[in-house]
């Protein structure tokens, strides 16, 4: 089965709402000293747009075409990723067939599937899903399903009809150089069909023996190998014992023999793990599971074991155990590791161990800190975030008309230098009772919170924060001013009032207290 891919339309950014029309779209890739189009999604292609057209033509046969970049590297290895998924799921022998097809030998598999329209039907949608445009052709040989996938469409070749299948179809379809094809259309021969009548001596002296090895092919009188992709296999190590075992002593001990025999597979394959889970066969076939995740990609032998030794005994040995085996569910290639040139220089410390140390204690969930979001509102200028930060990105490359390029001044930062914010923020702002202060720019001289009376020493302030109009209608009037202040004991508080004091339109004059310092 030969099924051609098209994912020329799929566009960047969420999907397009109803109603709504987006531009032509097309990819562009360089071809010595001229720009051409690469692929063009439907919209683009009812407009002329062809690819091989140079994109200066198409700008302006087209005004207002969208235009992106082509990245054959990467559709190449997205489609290998596809060929593996193929292999695990649809058939165990599948092949990549240029830079936008798959080749499928059904042989055994198809009746899993309903049949071979059934598989062809199923396959089709489940694409679809994930944003490719397929066609699927099914026959006895990787040349005519070739052939009939990408010059006829969607068809099933019934067993033996290959050669009658092909006859009208264009001599492009045998997959045989250009040259041939020119020589072939001046000869007047344009049908498979006519090439096949033709004698078989004079057509290997006229055109070479790869023309006739190629119409052979695809008619079924030469058999025409598959070079299959073969997914990786998951790591795993294991170890079983002659006697049960029940001791944690015992447990750790073998543990500590598995994780260098992990971290030299890790090490073949260039791998470092993610996620890993060790399972403990108990003699009753109840299986006892450990479960580890790690901040990055990791294969030190040490840290695995450490990480482990802490979750024995979460382990319950019960009759005995007879196997443990550590599985790698999740890896990732290891990339650089940066060099210190000096001797004297002390490498950055690295705090991946220690948050999958604290993880195994805590959890992972537990574990965050807080990144600055660009918001004038205090409890909104900030989020969750994962501990380490993720592998740093390419920046997109701008338009050439974008006038943000013009901008040469450095990024502001999020959070203002010179404006003090308290170490620890509240969720949510808590109400202050029996508050004494001078309206309209005055601090309070005292407050109560939670039940206890503060004496206010030193302030400073107010801040005056407006909100966010431009978000949300209902801030368009409020206002609130901020205070920090300082209590009899020390403790300082950030302090604010609803309201400027003046107009009741802004705020009901309330206090509350938004968070505390040191």
């Amino acid at each position: 089965m030969e099924a051609p891919l098209h994912q020329a339309a799929s566009r960047l950014g969420p999907p397009p709402r109803s109603g709504e029309e987006l531009k032509p779209l097309v990819t562009s890739l360089r071809n010595g000293s001229r720009i051409e189009i690469a692929a063009a999604c439907p919209a683009a292609q009812a407009l002329g747009l062809r690819p091989g057209m140079a994109v200066t033509q198409a700008r302006a046969q087209v005004p207002g075409l969208d235009i992106r970049p082509a990245d054959p590297e990467g559709d190449l290895a997205s489609l290998g990723s596809l060929a593996i998924l193929a292999a695990r799921r649809w058939s165990p022998v599948v092949a990549v067939s240029g830079t936008e097809g798959l080749m499928l030998d059904l042989s055994g598999t198809a009746h899993l599937f309903g049949g071979e329209e059934g598989m062809a039907r199923r396959i089709v949608t489940l694409l679809a899903r994930a944003g490719f445009a397929a066609r699927i052709a099914i026959a006895d040989t990787p040349g005519a399903a070739w052939a009939l996938a990408r010059f006829q469409g969607n068809c099933i070749c019934p067993p033996g009809e290959q050669a009658r299948a092909l006859d009208d179809l264009p001599t492009p379809a045998l997959r045989i150089d250009a040259a041939a094809v020119e020589l072939l259309r001046r000869l007047g021969v344009d049908r498979i069909g006519q090439l096949a009548a033709l004698p078989r001596a004079p057509l290997v002296r006229r055109f070479g023996a790869a023309t006739v090895l190629r119409l052979d092919q695809a008619l079924g009188r030469v058999a025409e190998p598959l070079a299959p992709v073969i997914p990786p296999e998951a790591i795993a190590v294991r170890q079983r014992f002659a006697e049960p075992i029940a001791t944690a002593e015992a447990i750790e001990h073998w543990l500590g023999v598995l994780t260098p025999r992990l971290a030299a597979a890790l090490e073949a394959e260039g791998l470092g793990v993610q996620a890993l889970e060790c399972i403990a066969e108990r003699v009753d076939g109840v299986p006892q599971r450990i479960r580890i995740g790690l901040a990055r990609p990791n294969r030190n032998g040490a840290h695995l074991l450490r990480l482990l030794k802490r979750r024995i005994q979460d382990v319950e040995p019960g009759y005995g155990i007879d196997a443990i085996t550590l599985h790698v569910r999740r890896a990732a290639m290891l990339g650089p590791e940066p060099a210190i040139e000096r001797l004297d220089e002390e490498a950055a410390p690295d705090l991946a161990t220690l948050v999958d140390t604290l993880a195994t204690r805590i959890g992972p969930a537990a574990m965050w800190r807080m990144r600055p979001v660009e918001s004038d509102v205090p409890e909104r200028s900030l989020m969750r975030a994962p501990v380490l930060d993720p592998p740093a990105r390419g920046a997109l490359r701008a338009k050439l008309d974008d006038v943000r390029q013009l901008d040469r001044n450095p990024p502001l930062p999020p959070w203002h230098p010179g404006w003090p914010r308290p170490a620890r923020l509240l969720a949510r702002p808590e109400r202050l009772d029996h508050v004494m202060a001078e309206l309209p720019d005055h601090a309070p001289r005292r407050f109560t919170w939670r039940g206890r009376a503060h004496q206010v020493i030193h302030a400073d302030g107010p801040e005056r924060i407006q909100g966010e109009w431009w978000k949300r209608d209902a801030e368009r009037m409020s206002v609130r001013d901020y205070f920090r202040v300082e209590d009899e004991t020390g403790r300082r508080y950030w302090l604010f009032r609803s309201g400027d004091g003046e107009r009741a339109v802004t705020g009901n004059l309330s206090w509350y207290l938004h968070g505390v310092f040191g």
